[in-house]
């Protein structure tokens, strides 16, 4: 996917501090390209840009951000905007989960959680796509998870939310059809990040013999996203267990994933 002339493919990607996020980001570097690396972290966002740099010379720039406060996704465009930045790519990888009792887990949290991996992905992508379609080339990248394709007792609006993140990104796919943008979203599994202590829990016995190495997920989701795909599940054992979650009554599936998710707030606690 070229930008074209002789300005370079633009790529802004969020969550770019660590796990997949800082994978994609290394994945983007190899070929020419400006990288905008988006996280709350400025010190690891700047760790990541000088490794880039030395490994392939590639230009980041670095843009410290909570994606869960409202205004963000404008707060960047306008910062975009104002310095003349026009984004060829959007890799919407940042995203969160909390492991516990909907009724139980802080609201605060699950609406942070809403506003992460919903709101700030759908207003950043509504922002950045239509100059992409006027330029005809570009795309976005968007990370959701296996999840999203059951209901998930024990996380329940984590669960909802990439279910949200696979329908949004497979309709607006198809509404880019012939226009020069792609949109791939990618559904990794397990990966060996950090996400399972950020959401309280630890990954169960299940997860951690099944987990997939974050550099193994990005690379599936860049490929997937140059090749143009719509949907690409992580891994052959996912592919299977996504599969088999469409051929089991649906509460064989809910309860499968209730104990999942206890065991690994059981061994965290």
């Amino acid at each position: 996917m070229s930008s074209g002339g002789e300005r370079l493919e633009t790529v802004l990607i969020t969550g770019a501090s660590s796990g997949i996020g800082r994978e994609l980001a290394k994945c983007f570097a190899v070929s020419p390209c400006r990288l905008i690396l988006v996280a709350r972290k400025r010190g690891a966002l700047e760790l990541l840009a000088e490794e880039l740099h030395k490994a392939h010379r590639t230009q980041s720039e670095v843009l410290p951000a909570d994606l869960a406060h409202p205004d963000v996704a404008m707060r960047i465009f306008r910062h975009l905007e104002t310095h003349g930045t026009k984004v060829d790519v959007l890799v919407n990888n940042a995203g969160f989960g909390a492991n516990g009792s909907f009724a139980e887990l802080p609201v605060e949290r699950q609406m942070e959680m809403l506003q992460v991996n919903i709101s700030t992905l759908t207003h950043l992508s509504r922002l950045m796509l239509p100059g992409m379609i006027k330029r005809g080339r570009g795309g976005i990248l968007n990370v959701a998870s296996t999840a999203a394709c059951q209901g998930g007792p024990g996380m329940a609006v984590y669960y909802a939310s990439k279910a949200y993140v696979l329908s949004f990104s497979e309709a607006i796919a198809e509404e880019l059809a012939g226009t020069g943008v792609v949109v791939t979203v990618l559904c990794p599994g397990a990966t060996a990040t950090n996400f399972f202590e950020a959401a309280n829990a630890s990954m169960s016995n299940f997860f951690r013999r099944n987990a997939m190495s974050a550099e193994a997920v990005a690379r599936i989701g860049y490929d997937a996203f140059r090749d143009g795909k719509f949907v690409v599940v992580a891994g052959t054992k996912n592919k299977l267990m996504s599969f088999a979650v469409h051929l089991v009554p649906r509460a064989v599936a809910r309860k499968v994933a209730k104990y999942l998710n206890q065991a690994g707030l059981a061994k965290q606690h």
